[in-house]
């Protein structure tokens, strides 16, 4: 493994302002790159031979050998690795789990998942794994518009050990670029005066919070939030991002672009991210991330080829402490192209719904994300705010499924019938399935703040 030396900024950070990416194996040609990864993925299944007490049991377990896997094709010889592997590890041995693959005095940091599947899973970083982190998020952050010198608003959590937090911040600084590191924690009068205070170029946060934040501004600052002057809209960890009403509706509150990254605990921060043509994010880190793409039907690996669709299989490559091969990352995905103007040589991607939220509604599967997107285009008869009612056991229904609706603010209540039919005919067009839809007034359901928006939930507020 190489020997990293950690730091703020990366050394020659304000010399990347001008090119057309931030690094240049993001414009690596396919076979340079699978040149490129098989080497780093040797490297890495000998530091996971010779560290990493999970992966050796594993291995053993499935009869498959470290030395047996030469290629990118030999990667489909190996088992995949999914997150109750990971949780029971963390279990058998505290705090980092069998899957850590360093000594505990090289771990320099340590980050948590957001644990809304089950119990947090703890993530341990040396200076290595750290400064790598730093890197892919920088490329996203540069693929999104952010350049060194520009001041970032920190509209993420910054607690909770959430990778959007002080990982973000430390990204940031690395690609050269200020942090405003106040965090979605601060709340939004504190937030929106420092958007006003220090005028940034760009904000990062979640997409409903930063709508939301937008939202409030006339009310705290005594004007819209477009004249805030902001450039760029970063966001990520939630669905919104991708759907294009709601992108329509945060570039039209701010007055700013809106591109959309994606990431993970376990991997990283950020790894995949949109360029300014704003069509689909780019896999920026094809040498820090080797990215496999599973049928759901079939299960079997596919070709990412444009109109593919499947979940992101992860293997992590220079990885020290928790490294993860054929990591089953529960993001479902459609592979929007594999070429772009930027330059950019990853394939290009819209994520369409985690498993975690995936519902069964007669056989037909059903993202609450695809249903969201669909009462987004429905503003202003909607507030673009809905919640799927699950109150079934498990992920499966035989029964319509329940889709509760805000009414568009200033909507007449006389008009709420007709809106459910036309929302009913809706999904049942575009998504296959029955809904039974229920109108409330707007604003029946939290507004955004710290934690994700939950698209579904198990009891009627």
């Amino acid at each position: 493994m190489m020997d990293h030396g950690l730091r703020v900024r990366r050394a020659d950070a304000y010399e990347r302002a001008i090119a057309r990416s931030w690094h240049d194996n993001e414009c690596l040609p396919d076979d340079a790159m699978r040149a490129l990864q098989e080497s780093r993925l040797m490297a890495q299944l000998a530091w996971l031979h010779d560290r990493s007490p999970f992966y050796q049991r594993k291995y053993a377990a499935a009869g498959v050998r470290f030395d047996a896997i030469r290629t990118l094709d030999d990667l489909q010889i190996l088992p995949f690795t999914v997150k109750a592997e990971i949780r029971e590890s963390l279990v058998d041995q505290p705090p980092f789990g069998l899957h850590l693959a360093a000594d505990l005095a090289d771990i320099v940091q340590m980050q948590a998942s957001s644990g809304t599947t089950g119990s947090p899973s703890y993530v341990a970083l040396t200076e290595g794994d750290l400064e790598s982190w730093s890197e892919m998020t920088a490329r996203c952050l540069f693929a999104c518009g952010i350049r060194p010198g520009d001041r970032v608003l920190h509209g993420f959590s910054m607690a909770k050990g959430f990778v959007g937090g002080v990982p973000m911040m430390q990204a940031i600084q690395y690609m050269g670029a200020i942090d405003v590191p106040v965090g979605a924690d601060g709340g939004v009068d504190r937030l929106l005066r420092a958007t006003a205070d220090l005028r940034p170029q760009a904000i990062v946060g979640a997409p409903n919070f930063l709508l939301h934040l937008a939202e409030k501004a006339p009310e705290v600052l005594g004007f819209p939030a477009h004249a805030l002057g902001v450039k760029h809209l970063v966001v990520g960890g939630e669905p919104g991002g991708g759907i294009p009403a709601i992108r329509a509706q945060l570039e039209a509150a701010w007055g700013a672009k809106c591109l959309e990254m994606l990431g993970g605990t376990d991997l990283g921060v950020a790894y995949w991210a949109e360029c300014d043509a704003q069509a689909g994010m780019h896999m920026v880190s094809r040498d820090h991330i080797i990215t496999e793409l599973l049928d759901a039907e079939s299960e079997t690996i596919i070709p990412f080829e444009t109109g593919g669709r499947g979940e992101l299989i992860y293997t992590a490559l220079g990885r020290q402490a928790s490294p993860l091969v054929r990591f089953r990352s529960g993001d479902h995905v459609e592979v929007l192209g594999m070429d772009c103007p930027c330059g950019r040589t990853g394939p290009r991607i819209r994520c369409v719904g985690r498993t975690d939220d995936m519902l069964i509604v007669r056989g037909v599967n059903v993202f609450p994300s695809a249903i969201q997107s669909i009462v987004a285009e429905m503003v202003p008869k909607t507030n673009a705010v809905m919640r799927v009612l699950r109150d079934f056991d498990g992920h499966s229904t035989q029964a319509n499924l329940q889709v509760i609706v805000e009414r568009g603010i200033d909507q007449p209540t006389a008009a709420d019938d007709a809106l459910k039919l036309r929302i009913e005919q809706r999904l049942r067009d575009a998504l296959v399935f029955k809904a039974d839809v229920r109108i409330v007034d707007a604003d029946t359901f939290d507004k955004p703040g710290v934690a994700k928006v939950a698209l579904t939930i198990r009891k009627f507020p």
